[in-house]
């Protein structure tokens, strides 16, 4: 009879601790699963953390690099203002002088002997001709400069800690500028402008994601023409991209969406990106260019300046063979 009621007492604790033990275990198995999400969510905020500073880094330097040229374009402006402002009294006096000379020769056909000697050493027909070609290249040359003066303070002007309204034609304007020797003999860029009002923003900002996109259209025609380039030389079994015979265009068109936001496209003709390369392209550091030509951070900081500085969006679609287009939307007034 003892025996019976010890063998039910530790039957009883038997099924007690093994209760005990399953809900240890569970816990145990609870807390590793708990453990392993946390590191990871800790691997993501580290992930997080150093595209933040990649990203902050970076807009440091354009910061950086904007007060350095903003500098640079003042003190040119000076000089080349001068130097602009003069021509035109130097084209003036020019052309008083050879009216003199004409006169002059007109009154007295004969000449000196030594005045002769002087004239032909000169070649005074010559410098007639060609004294004017100069003063107004000089002219035209000034005002290049001026002009991408002009262009160089409004793109690296200093944004406030404020948004203003920013005219975004201007941003546009002052970037093409800008970049115009990298496409002037090789691709044709179209406006097609909408009547859209000024936008509430960081325009310096704005100005950076313009020049990133532009520039983006512009390596992928030019790397295009490249691969032409080399296919034409190489054997036709190769697989390589075969010349197209199409011009290469950048099309950028502004319109707006509704009262309340605007859109800019920015459109090329280009080879256009396969879903694996288009599916990554916003990614920090990803980049399809060389080592040392681009830091793959360009569209990252361009998504992170419209999406949450300016609470607008940026997205891309690309036809791989037919080009690619970037679209930026942005509400008229930032939201209060």
């Amino acid at each position: 009879m003892e025996r019976s009621c010890l063998d039910e007492l530790s039957e009883v604790l038997t099924g007690e601790n093994r209760a005990v033990l399953e809900k240890v275990i569970k816990l145990v198995e609870d807390l590793e699963q708990s453990k392993a999400a946390l590191m990871q969510k800790c691997q993501q905020n580290e992930s997080e953390l150093e595209r933040l500073k990649s990203n902050m880094l970076q807009m440091e330097k354009m910061a950086m690099l904007g007060q350095m040229v903003s500098g640079i374009a003042h003190e040119i402006n000076n000089p080349i203002n001068f130097i602009y402002g003069n021509l035109p009294y130097v084209e003036e006096h020019v052309g008083d002088l050879f009216e003199v000379l004409e006169t002059y020769e007109e009154a007295y056909p004969d000449k000196v002997e030594d005045v002769e000697n002087i004239l032909e050493d000169i070649d005074l027909e010559y410098i007639q001709e060609d004294l004017p070609r100069i003063v107004k290249s000089l002219k035209t040359g000034s005002e290049r400069i001026r002009d991408l003066v002009i262009n160089l303070r409004n793109f690296y002007r200093r944004d406030e800690a404020t948004m203003k309204p920013g005219n975004l034609h201007e941003g546009i304007e002052s970037t093409l500028v800008l970049l115009n020797n990298r496409y002037k003999q090789d691709i044709e860029v179209i406006k097609d402008f909408g009547k859209i009002p000024e936008v509430e923003c960081h325009i310096n900002q704005m100005n950076q994601v313009f020049m990133n996109l532009i520039s983006n259209a512009i390596d992928c025609l030019l790397a295009q023409k490249e691969a032409e380039k080399e296919a034409e030389s190489e054997s036709e079994a190769k697989e390589v991209i075969k010349p197209s015979g199409k011009k290469r265009k950048i099309a950028i068109a502004t319109k707006c969406l509704n009262s309340n936001r605007v859109a800019i496209s920015i459109t090329d003709n280009g080879p256009g990106m396969p879903d694996e390369i288009k599916n990554r392209v916003f990614e920090p550091f990803f980049t399809t260019k060389a080592i040392g030509v681009g830091t793959g951070l360009g569209l990252s900081i361009s998504r992170e300046i419209v999406e949450k500085t300016h609470h607008g969006s940026l997205s891309c679609v690309s036809t791989f063979g037919e080009g690619s287009t970037f679209t930026i939307e942005l509400p008229i007034a930032q939201p209060k």
